[in-house]
Parts: structure tokens; C-alpha cells; sequence
């Protein structure tokens, strides 16, 4: 009995101790980040461990030790810690209160923001071109049509994503480039796609046919600077109109997975091209990348 609880006592010094370097080393490196999370913590998706760990100041917290102790523990403990909570804070120091068009520095540095935390090449421009604006409001799209005769009962792959995004309807037209076509690339282009304001974009009075074929089906990044979610795009049609207040629409799968409100309401994200000459990054969800956090 008395060699099981010395054993337990140099287990909970050692994990302590370890806790105690890991927490400060932490806080060392991610002041401000940990501090706008204890601020926001709604926002902050963290596990329970890496909240423990992270919301208390270094040298001021005590700990109590559960029934159940491994001895590796203290070197899992930086996973719980969600990296989207990184994100989010990094992004709420760049990104306007307001939802107005960006700096070129605010631009760069999220971009800087884009490589860490998805290890993508994601920009404002690309090859001399850029859209009217990077950050911007987002409204819900219709399905597209991707071949002549398409309809709501035919469109859908499975009976899941039929009874999630049937609802949302299909546009009585095409899209701004046509038809999407039948074969799996098609498919995916047409499920995520957004509209953007090509047609205020720089330079499209004189120079609109160079532009139309360079924003076809143009890959694009689009982040929910609320949440850190992340999804790579095409952009697939051309509006919305500038009088409705929303400066691009994205399609029903791209709307909640990003978890933006739709109907005619609108929310904020940030979208720049993705720099990907080589088509190697698949359009959908992108998760995050092992950044260095």
C-alpha cells in the first residue's frame, strides 16, 4: 500500500511539474491570444483539459489530481487545446470590427495568417488581378444547374445531402460561365461554389473578357473569421447585386458548413484567391494545418 502511494505521489509531482512548464511556456509564447480567450471564451473552443490548462495564470493555479493518472498525460495535454481558438483570436486583431474592404496590410498579414494555420497560399491578388474587396458579406445561392434538364430530384449524390440542402432550390438559369458539367470535378465545383462581384472588380469596364475567363471557376479560400472555419471554393457565378447590402453569395453547402446565417440575412468572411497552379488542393472543408501554436 505505501509503495502504491509513493508511486501515485512522484506520478503527481512529475505530471505537476511538467503541467506547471508546459502552462508557462504557453503563456509565455501566447499572451495575448490566451488573454483575448479568457475575454471571449464563448468563442474559444478549447477541450477541458486545455481550458484547465489555459485559463489559469502561470503560478497562481493549484492542482488537484484525478483517480486515474497516466504517466504520459501532461504530454497530451497541448492537444485538447482546439487551434481554431488561435485562429480566431489572431484574425479578431486583423480583421476591421466593421465589415468595410481591407488594407493591403491587413491583407498580408491575414494571408500570413492563412499560411500558418492552413498551410495554404492564399491571397488578395493573384497575377495582377483582385476582386472589389476581400472581406465582405455572404448570402445564401441556390443550387446550379450542371447540365441541361438538371433537377432538384436528380441533383444529389445521397439521400443525406438531399434531405439537408433540397430546400434551398434551384436557380431558374445558369451559372455565369454555363452549364458545370456531369463528371466528378463538375460536381464538386457546382456543391462548392460562391458568387462574387466580378463585375466591380478593377479594370472589368475595360477589360471584362481577360477578367471573365480568369475568375472561371477560380479557386478560392473563404473563412468564417468568427469561427475559423475554413473551405475552399470556386467561384462559380457571377453577382450579388450591389443594392442588396451582400457583397457575395455562397451555396447551400458552403453556408453551413461555414455556419453563416442565409435566407436574406448575411454574415461576414474573408475570401482570397488560393494560389495553387498545380490544382493539388481539393475543394471542400480544409482543416487545419499542424501549425506551431
Amino acid at each position: 500500500m505505501g509503495s502504491q502511494r509513493a508511486q501515485y505521489t512522484h506520478l503527481r509531482d512529475r505530471w505537476t511539474q511538467q503541467h506547471a512548464t508546459l502552462h508557462g511556456r504557453l503563456w509565455e509564447k501566447h499572451k495575448e491570444a490566451l488573454e483575448w480567450m479568457q475575454k471571449k471564451s464563448q468563442h474559444a473552443a478549447v477541450g477541458s483539459l486545455g481550458a484547465f490548462m489555459l485559463f489559469a495564470m502561470p503560478g497562481k493555479q493549484e492542482f488537484t489530481m484525478p483517480k486515474m493518472l497516466t504517466a504520459n498525460v501532461s504530454a497530451d495535454i497541448g492537444k485538447d487545446i482546439d487551434k481554431k481558438a488561435f485562429v480566431i483570436s489572431d484574425l479578431s486583431k486583423i480583421v476591421p470590427e466593421t465589415v468595410e474592404p481591407l488594407s493591403d496590410s491587413e491583407e498580408k498579414q491575414i494571408a500570413n495568417v492563412f499560411a500558418r494555420y492552413y498551410g495554404v497560399n492564399a491571397t488578395a491578388e493573384l497575377e495582377g488581378k483582385r476582386l472589389n474587396r476581400s472581406y465582405g458579406y455572404i448570402g445564401a445561392e441556390q443550387h446550379l444547374k450542371r447540365f441541361e434538364g438538371d433537377t432538384m430530384e436528380g441533383h444529389f449524390d445521397n439521400p443525406d445531402d438531399a434531405t439537408k440542402y433540397y430546400s434551398s432550390g434551384m436557380a431558374p438559369g445558369r451559372g455565369a460561365w454555363g452549364y458545370f458539367g456531369t463528371d466528378e470535378q463538375a460536381i464538386q465545383r457546382e456543391k462548392y461554389y460562391i458568387a462574387v462581384q466580378s463585375f466591380l472588380s478593377p479594370g472589368w469596364q475595360g477589360n471584362s473578357k481577360e477578367l471573365y475567363g480568369f475568375f472561371k471557376y477560380r479557386k478560392m479560400l473563404v473563412v468564417n473569421p468568427q469561427n475559423g472555419k475554413a473551405m475552399v471554393v470556386v467561384i462559380g457565378d457571377a453577382g450579388p447585386a450591389a443594392w442588396t447590402g451582400k457583397h457575395l453569395g455562397g451555396s447551400p453547402e458552403v453556408m453551413k458548413y461555414l455556419e453563416r446565417v442565409d435566407g436574406r440575412q448575411k454574415g461576414p468572411v474573408l475570401y482570397f484567391f488560393l494560389d495553387d497552379p498545380d490544382d493539388k488542393i481539393p475543394l471542400g472543408p480544409l482543416p487545419l494545418a499542424d501549425a506551431n501554436v
